[in-house]
């Protein structure tokens, strides 16, 4: 059989995650419509017909900030060298940006110490006229000599099936690296948190997101019974009365997604407590980071 590693590697926000969870028909990387969302490598199993695919989502590569944000990127750079194939991810809804260009220099880098494939894939073109696309392509082709480029739809799935037959051709011929049954190396621990995270994001306002970080507290399985406490980290009180909401009302809302999301994923019930707490320059400190599973 065909195996191997791809890489999904791009700025933030370009859909990486959705694409990931599109390929394995489940959802297993948190998705919202704030930068920054993914913040470590997902790994997400596809088991084909005749290969097996073992993806592998990054955060998006930006300028970063703080001490998280470097971690971020480093994660996303190890993870390059590390893929038999990347996929640059791009968005068809504008033309190429300093973000983009950085991405595919960095790429650039990669691809010349490796030798590797690389995959220039454009994501939502179900959003724009069809036109736009062919001189979209000229630009990044001028930038690197791409392996393929696959216009697609992320979140519709147009071009996935054309994607995966594409990257089966390139993958080399060896043994399967998981058994049939795994689809991803997340515990249900880290599941959790990055479910709860989402729930969060998709809750506050812009200037929350990038502080918010998910502790797991306690995770006891009783037979079809999880029970789950997690603390919700923020960086300021300012913030910490944004996420409970008046009256508790936007905390409880996001775990009761949370927990009716869990439920889905983790086929049990789920009994969900959240607590909020300050923990202010957590982004900064190395030791909560690596605690936080950064």
């Amino acid at each position: 059989m065909k195996t191997g590693t791809v890489a999904i590697i791009g700025r933030p926000n370009v859909g990486k995650s959705t694409l990931l969870n599109t390929i394995l028909k489940e959802k297993i990387a948190i998705v919202s419509d704030k930068p920054q969302t993914t913040r470590t490598r997902i790994l997400g199993v596809a088991h084909l017909p005749d290969a097996q695919v073992v993806f592998l989502d990054t955060p998006g590569l930006h300028r970063p900030q703080h001490l998280l944000n470097k971690r971020m990127v480093r994660t996303a750079l190890d993870t390059m060298q590390d893929a038999d194939l990347l996929y640059v991810m791009v968005e068809a809804t504008a033309p190429a940006g300093p973000g983009d260009r950085a991405a595919v220099e960095q790429v650039r880098e990669a691809i010349s110490q490796g030798g590797k494939p690389a995959f220039l894939l454009i994501n939502k073109v179900d959003l724009v006229n069809k036109v736009r696309i062919l001189p979209l392509i000229e630009s990044y082709r001028k930038m690197l000599d791409w392996t393929e480029v696959v216009p697609l739809s992320a979140k519709t799935g147009l071009n996935v099936d054309r994607l995966l037959e594409l990257t089966v051709k390139v993958l080399l011929e060896g043994e399967a690296l998981y058994q049939e049954d795994v689809m991803t190396d997340q515990s249900m621990r880290t599941l959790a948190a990055e479910i709860i995270r989402e729930k969060i994001l998709q809750k506050v306002r812009e200037e929350v997101p990038y502080s918010v970080a998910v502790e797991i507290d306690r995770f006891v399985e009783e037979g079809k019974l999880a029970r789950i406490d997690a603390s919700v980290v923020v960086d300021k009180d300012s913030q910490k009365a944004i996420v409970i909401g008046r009256h508790g009302e936007r905390l409880k809302a996001a775990g009761t997604y949370a927990r009716i999301e869990m439920e889905r994923l983790f086929g049990m019930k789920v009994f969900l407590q959240l607590w909020v707490k300050v923990r202010s320059g957590w982004r900064e400190d190395e030791q909560l980071l690596t605690e936080l599973g950064y």
